[in-house]
């Protein structure tokens, strides 16, 4: 359920049909206009200030239209020019060492400096180079996106939470675009303060929820356990070369609480640590840097399995209340955990898609070091990427096994609300058909009592007449009045009787059970002294068939 009053924003609606980088019209949908400029002006090579780094992507991709920028949310990144953007550096060596360089903090004044310095050498022995982006500016976007040749649409997946995988090829090497959102469990910010070093922007900003409406691109609020389940964003665009590699991961505005960029390169440099992934890194990170991505994956793998476990805890919680009340808010809740579980499923597909996409993409850099790698050497490393990439897509299968059993047993506990609520109200219906049953039973004692008393008030009235044909010399006595009102009693008893007689046809001919002739009903009184006849007479043989020797042995024994 969502939080009242203070929680944290949606994520956007993703539009998967501008995700799409094989469109041939990003960004425009059928009742768009197109700009007539672009239909008119053929392709010409751009001149020395169009292709400025300022012109980005217009100086590189000529039909992204300052319309189609506007709507994909570029036009606002790069609008922010006063923004303080900070990129976090990861350096990846041949030998597997990960080293922790100086942070970049670029602003209006230096942005011709940070211009320059992605243009410096990197150290010889330096593979890869990770750059994590913490609040994108435009200026640090149209230099990343000129430097490295970053088509659009990785920007425009990233803003807009539009899952994306595509490769594209760049000369010796290629591009690698990479966009999975996924679900991460943290500490509910109304009840924990923020770190210094969090993700946690200082306030939380209200979104005003709707009632009656589950919207499973919001953060789900676990309330048995202080936590919260927010959807979260790995966005990389990956350029791999032969000699030096680039990895640009980009991270969404604080105001959603996602991952920090800051968080995600402290992953990477533990990730370097590792005894088992430093082996990998030191064998392969020459002839494939795309390990380093593949180990980047393991973050919303680690995410996805902490807010299951957690989402366990809470469903386990919802069970024990539904066994020990029936109130009908704990179905809604029921109800709304399960619509985001088979949200989840879809994120868990598009992860699983992503891992397979990485493992199955042809890496360039491998078939142009045929002469400088022996043959067994490239088979090692792809078979490792097979390898590494089966051991990811079972932790992603578990996942899903672990999500299928937690939406069956929400769908137990929905059908034990609704059991519990169906025998709440039958016992309900119980209490309600024995009241009326004795209240039938009193009405029915009064109104036996009143037609019994019904022909003696009819038989007073009709002597009690005051009228000449009736009063005018008539001589009656009590004894007149009680031989007409006894008989008229008793003719009344028996007719009511009779209606109220219940019996089957004995022949069977007629298959209503409320059926009974009308002569049975008015020789009631005479079936019932036949009945108890028959009763008695078959007690008086059981009784005697008991009291007679049921065998001739007693006899023969006791024959002296």
């Amino acid at each position: 359920m969502q939080m009242p009053g203070r929680c944290l924003p949606r994520i956007p609606q993703p539009s998967h049909r501008h995700g799409a980088p094989s469109g041939p019209w990003p960004f425009l949908d059928l009742d768009s206009e197109i700009d007539p400029d672009l239909l008119a002006n053929p392709r010409r090579q751009p001149t020395a200030e169009q292709q400025h780094w300022s012109k980005y992507p217009q100086s590189l991709y000529p039909n992204w239209t300052p319309a189609q920028q506007m709507k994909s949310g570029i036009t606002k990144i790069v609008e922010h020019v006063r923004e303080r953007c900070t990129v976090h550096v990861v350096h990846v060596r041949e030998t597997g060492i990960f080293s922790r360089e100086e942070d970049v903090v670029v602003t209006e004044d230096n942005r011709e400096e940070y211009w320059k310095k992605l243009h410096e050498e990197s150290s010889a022995d330096v593979r890869v180079r990770a750059l994590f982006v913490d609040n994108l500016s435009g200026p640090v976007l149209q230099m990343l996106g000129t430097k490295f040749n970053v088509e659009p649409f990785f920007f425009s997946s990233s803003f807009n939470w539009i899952p994306a995988r595509y490769q594209e090829a760049a000369g010796e090497g290629d591009h690698i675009t990479l966009t999975l959102t996924f679900i991460r469990s943290m500490q509910n910010p109304t009840t924990m303060p923020s770190s210094p070093r969090s993700s946690y922007a200082p306030t939380v900003p209200t979104l005003q929820s709707v009632d009656q409406v589950i919207d499973t691109h919001a953060p789900l609020v676990l309330s048995s356990s202080n936590h919260i389940l927010l959807p979260d964003i790995l966005a990389i665009h990956m350029v791999r070369s032969p000699g030096l590699s680039t990895i640009i991961s980009y991270h969404p505005p604080h105001t959603h609480r996602t991952t920090a960029a800051h968080t995600l390169r402290t992953r990477l440099l533990a990730a370097g640590q590792s005894v088992y992934w430093n082996k990998i890194f030191n064998s392969t990170i020459s002839s494939d840097p795309t390990f380093v991505l593949l180990a980047l994956l393991w973050y919303p793998l680690y995410a996805f399995d902490e807010s299951l476990d957690a989402l366990y805890l809470h469903i386990c919680w919802l069970e024990g209340r539904v066994m020990a009340t029936t109130d009908m808010t704990l179905t809604q809740q029921l109800h709304v955990v399960r619509a985001h579980l088979l949200h989840y499923q879809s994120l868990l597909d598009d992860f699983r898609k992503s891992v397979v996409f990485v493992a199955e993409t042809r890496n360039p850099m491998l078939e142009q070091m045929t002469d400088a790698l022996p043959p067994d050497k490239i088979v090692f490393v792809q078979n490792l990427m097979r390898k590494e990439s089966t051991n990811l897509l079972n932790e992603i299968a578990r996942l899903q096994q672990n999500r299928s059993m937690q939406e069956k047993r929400l769908k137990n506990a929905i059908d034990l609300a609704f059991s519990s609520v169906n025998l709440e109200d039958s016992r309900t219906m119980q209490k309600l058909t024995e009241a009326a049953v004795r209240d039938s039973a009193a009405m029915k004692q009064i109104s036996y009592l009143t037609m019994f008393f019904l022909p003696a008030s009819f038989a007073a009235a009709v002597f009690g007449m005051n009228i000449d044909i009736l009063s005018d010399g008539t001589h009656g006595t009590l004894v007149h009045y009680t031989a007409f009102a006894v008989p008229l009693t008793a003719v009344t008893i028996w007719i009511i009787m009779a209606f109220q007689y219940r019996k089957k046809d004995p022949s069977h001919l007629i298959h209503d059970e409320n059926y009974v002739p009308i002569w049975h009903k008015l020789s009631w009184p005479f079936s019932k002294l036949r009945r108890r006849f028959k009763r008695s007479a078959t007690a008086k043989r059981n009784s005697s068939r008991m009291s007679r020797p049921t065998s001739k042995a007693f006899e023969v024994i006791e024959t002296p």
